[in-house]
């Protein structure tokens, strides 16, 4: 007789051997169970794998075009793909353009709320801002720079706690007015009459001319001209017009209009001699004289910043208005002279 019971071959586990056939078997289901779970578990995990990413969706407000604003956009764009953000693939972005018309800012970020936008980035100034913060109180609203100070237009309650649906980064341009008069006034050391170009229906720039222009000026015992454009028909008339008062040099504010048509004001003041600073960068490009603020693509870029903070969770409230930290001076060495 082959004693075979007690040697029986054990295929499961070899722990099983030598055990009895009822109790092999217990210990043969357990492990097809745990064989089910671990595949059922894998099964699960390679659904979930397969699940289509949330693609979140940004709004994004300008107050100009598209061409004016390439820069900005482009920096932002350039900011979020360091971030892992890539364009149709997990973020997607809904762009608007208001071309210069204030009547259309209002329209347009309605438009924006309707579309159920995660976010949105406003890139212009205080019209276009107000205009989405009218819009929505839920919605984030990242502001992209420009140059208001955000507490002094009530925006936010304060820098470090902004309150509210809305924060973001500001260039600070019409705070840094006193410096570019006091760099123009050490290029032109004979400097005494300076005519500002500014917008009137720009809220940033008339807040700069009342109250920041004139404390600088007064300081370096320089007479400001005040040149008011509403719109682009009427540069022609207040170039011929400042041509006739022959000032000393001239200070280009803030407003959309004066971005829009920044190379005919640089066209003019070279046509002119007449030696030019300017809140854009890209003036001195179009043949000004002088630039002095943050360096923008540094700034525009840290948008992304507040972008990817939001869109993980965090509130606007509690993200602080941040400033420039890195400033550059741009000067156009074809430096037009006063023959006089």
């Amino acid at each position: 007789m082959f004693a075979f019971e007690s040697a029986a071959p054990c295929f499961p586990l070899a722990h099983e051997c030598g055990k009895g056939k009822g109790e092999s078997e217990s210990m043969s289901k357990k492990v097809i169970y745990v064989t089910l779970g671990v595949m059922l578990l894998a099964l699960g995990s390679m659904a979930e794998a397969q699940q289509p990413k949330k693609v979140s969706r940004i709004g994004y407000l300008s107050g100009g075009d598209a061409a004016s604003d390439s820069a900005r956009s482009a920096a932002i764009r350039l900011g979020l793909r360091e971030r892992g953000y890539v364009e149709g693939q997990n973020i997607a972005t809904e762009y608007r353009y208001a071309e210069g018309k204030v009547d259309r800012f209002s329209e347009l970020a309605a438009e924006l709320v309707r579309l159920k936008v995660d976010l949105i980035v406003v890139s212009a100034g205080l019209g276009t801002i107000l205009a989405a913060k009218n819009a929505t109180k839920t919605i984030p609203i990242v502001m992209a720079g420009e140059g208001i100070d955000p507490v002094k237009a009530g925006l936010v309650e304060s820098l470090a706690r902004p309150g509210g649906n809305l924060t973001g980064f500001t260039i600070l341009s019409g705070e840094l007015g006193g410096k570019r008069l006091e760099l123009l006034k050490e290029v032109v050391p004979k400097l005494a009459r300076v005519a500002v170009l500014y917008e009137s229906t720009s809220a940033g720039a008339v807040l700069e001319l009342k109250e920041m222009l004139p404390v600088s000026a007064h300081a370096l015992g320089l007479t400001l001209q005040r040149w008011e454009v509403r719109s682009a028909d009427d540069f022609d008339r207040v170039f011929a017009a400042m041509g006739k008062q022959r000032p000393d040099g001239l200070y280009v504010a803030v407003g959309r209009l004066m971005r829009n048509n920044g190379k005919r004001i640089a066209s003019f003041a070279l046509k002119s001699r007449l030696p030019s600073t300017y809140v854009y960068r890209e003036d001195v490009d179009a043949g000004g004289l002088m630039y002095y603020g943050a360096d923008l693509g540094d700034s525009y870029r840290r948008i992304a910043t507040y972008v990817d903070k939001i869109l993980k969770g965090a509130k606007p409230a509690d993200l602080p208005v941040e400033q420039p930290t890195k400033f550059e001076l741009v000067i156009n060495l074809k430096l037009p002279n006063r023959s006089d």
